[in-house]
This record gives C-alpha cells, sequence and structure tokens, in this order.
C-alpha cells in the first residue's frame, strides 16, 4: 500500500514536468503560426488588399500577392480566392466559406492540448495531494507522536502537488484564452476578405459583363 502511494506521489510530479514541457512547446509552436499573421506588416497588406479588391485591380492584386514575401493566411487566401474565381465564380461564395474553415482547423491545431492541460492539471495535483495526505496519515498511524515531524513533511510535500498543478494551469489555460481571441480576430478579418472580395470581383464583374452585353 505505502509502496503504491510513493510510486504515484512521484508519478504526480512526473506527469507534471511532461505536462509542462509539452505546454511551453505547444505555445511557442503556435505563438510562430499566430505572430505571422498578426504582425503590423500582416495588418498593412490586409488594408492594401482590401483597397485594390474594392477598385476591382486584379493585376495589382497579384502583383501585391507576389511582392509579400511571407505567405500568411491572408495571401493563402486571396491566392485561392483569385484562383477559383477565375474557375467558377459562382461557386465562389461556398469555396471561400469552406477555405475559411480550413483555415480554422490549421489554426485550432494543437490548441486542444493546452485545453486539456488547463483543465486537468490542477486535478492530476490534487491527486497528488490526497496520495501525500494518505501517505502522512498512515506515517502518523505507524510512528504515533514521534512521527510528527515526518507526518509534517509529508503534507508540505503533498500540497506541493497541487501548486505544481496550479502553476501550470494557469499560464496554459492564459495561453489559450489568448490564442482563441487572436484565432477569432484572423477568421473574423477573413470573413471581411471574402465578403470583400465577393461583392467587388464576382457580383460587381457579373454587373459589368450584363451592362456590356446590354450596350451590344
Amino acid at each position: 500500500m505505502q509502496d503504491f502511494v510513493d510510486l504515484g506521489e512521484k508519478l504526480i510530479f512526473v506527469i507534471m514536468l511532461f505536462a509542462s514541457i509539452l505546454a511551453v512547446a505547444v505555445f511557442i509552436e503556435r505563438l510562430v503560426v499566430y505572430r505571422k499573421n498578426l504582425t503590423l506588416e500582416a495588418n498593412h497588406f490586409l488594408d492594401l488588399l482590401v483597397d485594390l479588391i474594392r477598385h476591382r485591380d486584379t493585376k495589382g492584386t497579384e502583383a501585391l500577392l507576389l511582392d509579400q514575401g511571407s505567405e500568411t493566411v491572408y495571401t493563402r487566401f486571396t491566392k485561392f480566392s483569385l484562383e477559383r474565381e477565375k474557375e467558377n465564380p459562382k461557386g465562389l461564395q461556398e469555396l471561400m466559406e469552406g477555405k475559411i474553415l480550413k483555415e480554422r482547423i490549421l489554426l485550432e491545431e494543437r490548441l486542444p492540448i493546452l485545453n486539456t492541460l488547463g483543465n486537468n492539471t490542477p486535478f492530476i495535483g490534487l491527486l497528488g495531494t490526497v496520495l501525500g495526505v494518505i501517505k502522512a496519515f498512515y506515517g502518523l498511524g505507524t510512528l504515533g507522536n514521534s512521527g510528527a515531524e515526518v507526518v509534517m513533511r509529508s503534507i508540505s510535500t503533498a500540497l506541493l502537488a497541487t501548486a505544481a498543478g496550479l502553476a501550470v494551469a494557469i499560464p496554459v489555460v492564459m495561453a489559450n484564452n489568448y490564442f482563441t481571441r487572436k484565432m477569432k480576430i484572423i477568421l473574423a478579418n477573413l470573413e471581411i476578405l471574402s465578403k470583400e472580395i465577393h461583392a467587388n470581383l464576382v457580383i460587381s464583374g457579373k454587373s459589368h459583363s450584363s451592362s456590356g452585353h446590354s450596350h451590344h
């Protein structure tokens, strides 16, 4: 019984260490992905892009995409939309919606790991504390009053597990909330972009071609 509790306690701290390493790795990886799409340069590019689309300047838009060195979610989306617009202008709205969903999947990638760690590490820590308290009371029962010092040490170690659980969970939850908020901003920008493309390139393109026919 005592051996199992000792093993359990050690295991809890190993799990905590692994969870914190995993959380840091996921945070850095996601930060790189999100930073690329949320720089001032990316926002400036987005403004220029919307302006060109409003003026129905397809050539200028393509030139701007070529000038943009690093690939962002916005450049990918615009390239995709312009290519599909040439192939299938009628179905472009649905295709752009599908592309936004695909980008959402890419942005959400690995965020469930942070979510899971944030929700569960406090409970894992609590389990460590419970095991420590069991060990402490077992020690008190075996050693009697002379074991008070040992018991106090056991309880303080036990409480460390809860502290470790919270220390991992709090930053992880904050990171998860940060990325979720940023993802909403990026997806909202893509929605705006898709509406601009649809209104200015597709609908106005139709009206231009129909007015052209009416002149003949």
